[in-house]
């Protein structure tokens, strides 16, 4: 039996189908592309792929240390945030019923990790009507509910930007829900995968606070910024480095490949790159925005380098018919039918989408 594919970026189903490759706008990665030099790095990595990789990730953990202003020891690389994730699901289990507290909506492998760990999930509710932004109650909450008092959260998943809303969470108040959940004995963990595509995201970013904070875990990837999504690579940047040992225990070694560590070290060296891309997506965002808003389409939400709009229910199977893919959002706790994600690509790719989009609502009146 064949698993139903609850992601984007099922190019393969599509290519199976109709014998050619979509335009994929499901999928939401660094619209250039991967870098010449990664894949210059990649082929000269191959020379040497008979050799088992450093299981420790040594010089790919220096790198990326360098480059987030952290200590080497407090990075840990996994093969994809994904991995990073199920890993911490099992290295933090520290009693019989852990609880973890969700936002929904918000990416489903938080939720599937965890739940296959024996963690209890709740799920707290972001709502239309406040943009789907985080609001002051779920600090007040979680100060409400400390785990010496009534068994409250163990640990809290942020996505910032949050996948698939794009809405991001104000810096104060980011400050306020980690600060409770230091008192409450809450670890937070906020995945900051998307966060190089907001207009500014250095002031965004809550890495300054590892030092201060041993309950923060920042979990980020080369998947989106750099364009990596099929190399498989993402890290995590820990508070203290004893989580970091703990990830490396939760499962099985050499989790990176060599390639995999060749192509990180090159992406942080080809930071160009990165940064073109993230402003094509900053100035396309708008246009794209805008034309959605121009079609009719009058619920549309992101920050980052997607949008999430809401449409009529099957859409994307018209859009599907046109060759391009978008994600059909259904699935996300807290939204269901008629709500779509589509990537930020270049111009005329964008113009491609929204011609199409264009055809169908013209069809649809």
């Amino acid at each position: 039996m064949t698993k139903t594919n609850q992601h984007g970026g099922d190019w393969a189903s599509y290519e199976i189908e109709y014998g050619s490759a979509p335009l994929d706008f499901s999928m939401n990665v660094n619209p250039l592309g991967m870098s010449e030099h990664v894949k210059a790095a990649i082929a000269e990595a191959a020379q040497l792929a008979d050799r088992y990789p450093d299981p420790e990730c040594r010089r790919l953990c220096s790198a990326i240390a360098k480059s987030e202003g952290v200590a080497a020891e407090q990075v840990f690389c996994g093969a994809g945030a994904a991995d990073v994730i199920y890993r911490l699901a099992k290295a933090a289990k520290k009693s019989d019923n852990p609880r973890l507290l969700v936002t929904a909506p918000t990416f489903s492998e938080y939720e599937e990790a965890f739940a296959s760990e024996g963690w209890r999930v709740e799920r707290w509710l972001l709502r239309e009507d406040e943009g789907f932004a985080v609001g002051e109650d779920l600090a007040q909450a979680i100060k409400a509910t400390g785990r010496e008092t009534d068994g409250g959260a163990d640990m809290l998943f942020l996505c910032e930007p949050n996948n698939p809303t794009g809405v991001a969470t104000d810096r104060k108040r980011l400050e306020e829900i980690l600060d409770a959940c230091r008192q409450a004995g809450t670890t937070l963990v906020i995945d900051e995968c998307f966060n190089g595509f907001l207009d500014e995201p250095e002031a965004h970013t809550m890495k300054s606070y590892l030092d201060e904070y041993g309950n923060l875990i920042i979990l980020k990837a080369f998947t989106k910024l750099y364009g990596m999504a099929g190399v498989r690579l993402g890290y995590c940047l820990c508070a203290e480095k004893e989580t970091a040992e703990a990830l490396q225990k939760a499962g099985a070694p050499w989790n990176v490949s060599s390639l995999a560590q060749a192509a990180g070290i090159a992406a942080l060296e080809d930071s160009a790159h990165a940064a073109e891309g993230a402003a094509i997506v900053q100035k396309e965002r708008q246009w794209l925005k805008d034309a959605l808003l121009w079609l009719g389409y009058s619920r549309v939400y992101g920050e980052a380098n997607y949008l999430l709009f809401n449409g009529p229910k099957g859409l994307d199977e018209e859009m599907r018919k046109k060759g391009i893919l978008i994600r059909n959002c259904d699935n996300y706790h807290g939204l269901g039918e008629g709500w779509f994600r589509i990537a930020v690509k270049k111009h005329e790719e964008n113009q491609e989408l929204i011609e199409n989009l264009k055809c169908i609502t013209e069809t649809d009146r």
